[in-house]
């Protein structure tokens, strides 16, 4: 049996002024550096405290990632799950120290954009960011 989802589907293309990248972590001052490195690129930053915050926040029509410290916020792959369907616009990021994490091999496969290492790469993270402003753009606007 299957269960039919109705999902609001927005394709970044769609939608205006999209320059705010949420960070969920418990750690203030990684998340600090973070925000100052994404500002350097031009992007708004928010510093969240748990998923249930990030939740209720991604609503707003002008966020474009989520970045997600699974080093310091408790998930799982049900709960990634949950968000990135009903978000399919949002560009979920996972930063940890570790390289792996088994418990959100699903999450991680199927609806993660991207898994950074920490202390993150300032040339890593530039590539993402690009590769997000690209996707962002209507088709005929790529270069």
């Amino acid at each position: 049996m299957y269960a039919q989802v109705d999902l609001d589907i927005k394709r970044p293309t769609e939608r205006k002024g999209l320059k705010l990248i949420l960070i969920v972590s418990k750690n203030q001052r990684e998340a600090l550096r973070l925000g100052a490195m994404v500002a350097e690129r031009d992007y708004d930053s928010e510093i969240l405290s748990s998923l249930e915050v990030l939740a209720s926040r991604l609503g707003a029509d002008d966020v474009i990632a989520a970045f997600i410290d699974i080093d310091t916020i408790p998930t799982d792959n049900r709960c990634i799950r949950n968000l990135t369907l009903k978000h399919p616009a949002v560009y979920f990021y996972c930063i940890s120290r570790d390289r792996f994490h088994p418990e959100l091999k699903d999450a991680i496969c199927y609806h993660i954009y991207a898994c950074l290492n920490k202390p993150i790469d300032p040339d890593e993270l530039n590539f993402f960011l690009d590769s997000m402003a690209t996707d962002a753009k209507p088709i005929d606007e790529r270069k």
